[in-house]
């Protein structure tokens, strides 16, 4: 577990200027280590911010923006870093109203007055220093947490046991928003696709046997979110065809838009909620997609729950496997008996942070391989909504960002990009 480890803090908290707010994602340009000033303190200790929480609740009501410093004497072991760029996922508010699987650990660390905890699953860290005893770590390197629960929303940290707890990336052809956004999505698609249905092995199969029509088949609600736009597009890679449920726009024109949108990123068919609630899908599935039910569908990813994962249950075929990795409908997922007596059909979880937990050296190949095809510019990020964060970026700007993640359609996920801090 990363931690902040300073032999004294200095509380220089005060009044912020105001900043600029949010901004669309176009990538920018990411200054090198030494030409962004960073906050020095006295005696050569480095000025740090941190968004920190002490108690569950609403973003807006908890969180709180907290100024230390860090000892420039490093443990030999530890790393200092600095956050170049760090997602806002719905796991980080979750994580903040209490709701998570997983509880944060509250201390006071970074010299809070009461202890506290500091969100953020994934980010893109720079090394500014290392410590004596530190062998695969250098100055300059760009690095990501290893493991879930790291606290990346804060603009350095001096990380111990730096060797296990931290990941080095090749940046060479990325920039940091690719390396921040890695971790979470792109990694629970990939995982997903490969873990529990060998759909390519089944790819190979049916060609060999002459009776397949095309890829093999997985379905999935949420197609628009993060991890359903990762999921089209290694789907297509690796020659899988997928339907895409999405919830309908504003107008009709947006949601033909969406469609689109996710059909040239390449999905096979993408579908509104409405249509997929329909009793005619069943019938439309068969007919229109999988030659009279001779191409099986045998994955179905849920993030939604509710009639939504019902619905997905009800169009695998015979022995397909429902991953369940979300809740965004807050609803149960209700199925019928005979789907698991007459159709074998098998339900399985997924969540990231055990899965990271349990096998970190996985986690650095998918890492690998999906940022190789990053810069291949075969695989796209989702869109990003950034959030400028300078040393004089007000609280209430981030605060309120952060709590923009739990509001309706939004034009990209946010995600905060550090200036000069």
């Amino acid at each position: 577990m990363a931690t902040i480890r300073p032999a004294r803090y200095l509380n220089t908290s005060g009044v912020l200027r105001p900043s600029a707010g949010l901004q669309r994602s176009s990538h920018q340009t990411f200054r090198p280590l030494g030409s962004v000033r960073c906050k020095s303190g006295p005696y050569g200790y480095t000025q740090a911010k941190a968004l920190v929480f002490s108690k569950y609740g609403e973003p807006t009501d908890v969180l709180n923006l907290h100024t230390h410093s860090i000892s420039p004497s490093l443990p030999a072991k530890a790393v200092l870093v600095r956050t170049l760029a760090a997602p806002v996922n719905p796991a980080d508010v979750n994580t903040i109203q209490g709701t998570y699987g997983a509880k944060p650990t509250f201390s006071s660390l970074v010299g809070t007055a009461q202890p506290s905890a500091i969100p953020g699953n994934e980010g893109c860290l720079e090394v500014v220093s290392v410590g004596s005893g530190v062998t695969s770590l250098q100055k300059g390197d760009w690095v990501v947490p290893a493991a879930s629960g790291f606290g990346t929303w804060r603009t350095h940290a001096l990380v111990e046991n730096a060797d296990s707890a931290l990941l080095r990336v090749d940046k060479d052809g990325l920039d940091p928003l690719q390396v921040a956004t890695v971790s979470v999505n792109p990694c629970s698609a990939y995982r997903m696709l490969k873990d529990y249905v060998d759909l390519i092995d089944l790819n190979v199969k049916s060609y060999a046997s002459g009776s397949a029509g095309g890829g093999a088949w997985f379905i999935q609600n949420g197609g628009n979110s993060g991890v359903g736009r990762a999921a089209i597009q290694l789907g297509a890679l690796w020659g899988l065809r997928s339907i895409n449920v999405i919830r309908e726009r504003d107008s009709p024109e947006a949601t033909e838009a969406m469609k689109k949108e996710l059909l040239d990123l390449g999905a096979t068919v993408v579908v509104t909620e409405k249509e997929f609630l329909d009793r005619s899908f069943t019938s439309r599935l068969k007919e229109e997609w999988t030659r009279g039910g001779k191409d099986p569908v045998m994955l179905g990813l849920n993030c939604v729950g509710g009639k939504s994962a019902s619905s997905i249950a009800k169009s695998l075929s015979q022995g397909g496997t429902m991953v369940t990795y979300g809740a965004m409908a807050k609803q149960p997922v209700a199925l019928p008996t005979g789907l698991l007596i007459f159709k074998d059909i098998r339900f399985r979880g997924f969540w990231l942070s055990r899965w990271a937990a349990q096998d970190k050296e996985g986690k650095k190949r998918t890492i690998e391989d999906i940022l190789n095809l990053t810069r291949d510019g075969k695989f796209k990020d989702a869109p990003l909504e950034q959030v400028k964060w300078d040393w004089d970026t007000e609280e209430k700007i981030l605060r309120e960002a952060v709590q923009g993640t739990l509001q309706g359609f939004r034009p990209g996920k946010g995600i905060f990009v550090f200036g000069e801090t």
